[in-house]
């Protein structure tokens, strides 16, 4: 088939190489103009990406992503070798932790790579730009998508679409990995009334962030644990590639009192009161000044509603089709997952029928931690904003109860750090974790009290007296 790939990301490069690996013809259309520099750290010094906001902040790579690189593109993990990125494990840091035991044989499985986004993307766009069959063509936008004889009654066939510079591009398949702020839907909707499938959530997290480098002291030493919730914050590390890192804060966009972290002085003093991550400002120059990023609303656009397609011959995959709290670094992992499922999934030349595959491969395989992350967004800003006002935040939601618990129990017992490694990492959902038998138990046993710090409203009027 011929295939048109919107957007030269993670997600849109990847994307492009499995199909053509399958004999596909992929063009991929990229609206920002520039293409990499010649080296990884040359990316994250002058690439620019103006059509992704999130291009410098702090990325992270599952273990799901690493391990589906290197099944189906070595040549991408092996340029994300030579361009400094840093093989490490995600709980290498509860190893020496007495009630864990030290590290099992299947903590390999745990294993990812440490790369900035440019450095990530420079590895891809390098080999993509290598990879036969696949053409990349940078600062071309889209302006209209192009009809033709359409399967279906009502429902628009996509062929093609044109350029703003008028050129028109036709194609069998028209592929959407143009990100969280695709302009798809917009273009799609001025062809005639589009069932709206749309689903959003309400608020979301805004990210102060910085990043670090070694001055000449090593790396720090490894955290217990990434990621950290406080009442109404929550602070995580995250390792780079070429002796760097990141640290980020994360608050509710609704929280304005904490808006004072885009000051760095500010920023410096907050971090300090998390001792786990206070040592890694401490050891290393600062690369940046605090980067701030809303993350926007978590949503999901399906193509398919009511078992039948809304448009054929079009299909969205990575943040075009659904947006997740970024605090847990799955795009990646979600974006190569769907990558491979629709690489699967086209053989079924019927545009009905590889609509409804691809929708189906989507909902059973990508859509539960949609989900899960959806929920967990509403319940963590519920909880914020009951916190911020001095109030208990109750619910009679089972799941939350079980994920709270689990992770103010997770570092007392072996099998908890690694079931909640399992779900975090995109190893496996977590409703199939938490059928395991006993598991449950043993989460609410040792987790009971997990929804309630030690002492409410403390280490909020802690960190508002230190960011002033």
């Amino acid at each position: 088939m011929n295939v048109i790939v919107i957007g030269a990301g993670p997600t849109g490069l990847a994307t492009a190489m499995l199909l053509a690996g399958q004999g596909h013809h992929i063009t991929v259309l990229e609206r920002d103009p520039d293409g990499p520099s010649s080296t990884g750290l040359e990316a994250w010094q002058s690439w620019e990406r103006p059509g992704v906001s999130q291009f410098r902040l702090p990325h992270v790579m599952m273990p799901r992503a690493l391990a589906l690189l290197r099944q189906e593109l070595p040549e991408v993990v092996a340029e994300l070798e030579t361009a400094g990125a840093r093989r490490h494990n995600m709980i290498a840091g509860t190893w020496d932790l007495p009630a864990l035991g030290g590290r099992l044989p299947e903590d390999h499985r745990y294993e990812t790579m440490a790369a900035r986004r440019p450095v990530l993307e420079f590895a891809l766009a390098t080999v993509a730009a290598r990879t036969p069959g696949i053409t990349i063509r940078r600062g071309q936008t889209i302006a209209r998508l192009v009809t033709g004889r359409a399967p279906l009654p009502d429902v628009p066939h996509i062929t093609g679409v044109e350029t703003r510079n008028g050129e028109v591009l036709h194609a069998d398949l028209i592929v959407d990995a143009s990100g969280r702020n695709s302009q798809i839907p917009k273009i799609l909707a001025e062809l005639g009334p589009i069932l709206d499938t749309e689903e959003r959530a309400a608020a979301g997290f805004i990210y102060y962030a910085r990043h670090y480098r070694d001055n000449g002291n090593g790396l720090p030493e490894a955290t217990h644990w990434p990621l950290t919730h406080q009442e109404t914050i929550t602070a995580g590390t995250l390792p780079g590639d070429n002796g760097t890192w990141s640290l980020i804060l994360v608050a509710s966009s609704r929280d304005h009192e904490l808006r004072a972290l885009r000051d760095a002085s500010a920023w410096d003093r907050a971090i300090e009161l998390f001792p786990e991550y206070a040592h890694w400002a401490r050891h290393g120059e600062p690369l940046t000044d605090v980067q701030v990023m809303s993350a926007g609303q978590t949503r999901r656009r399906d193509l398919v509603a009511d078992g039948l397609p809304v448009v054929t011959g079009l299909l969205a995959l990575g943040d075009a089709w659904a947006t997740t709290n970024t605090t847990f670094g799955l795009g990646l992992s979600m974006g190569l997952t769907q990558g491979a499922l629709l690489r699967d999934a086209i053989d079924a030349q019927d545009h009905i029928k590889l609509s409804l595959a691809f929708a189906q491969a989507l909902e059973t395989t990508a859509a539960p931690y949609y989900r899960a992350l959806r929920d967990w967004d509403a319940h963590r800003l519920a909880e914020i904003d009951s916190n911020i006002s001095g109030e208990q935040y109750e619910t009679a939601d089972p799941a939350w109860q079980i994920i709270r618990a689990l992770d103010a129990a997770k570092l007392s017992h072996p099998d908890l750090v690694r079931a909640y490694a399992q779900v975090g990492s995109m190893l496996e959902p977590a409703e199939h974790v938490l059928a395991r038998p006993g598991l449950i138990d043993l989460i609410m046993t040792l987790g009971a009290e997990a929804s309630r710090y030690p002492t409410p409203g403390l280490f909020r009027r802690e960190l508002l007296t230190a960011i002033g």
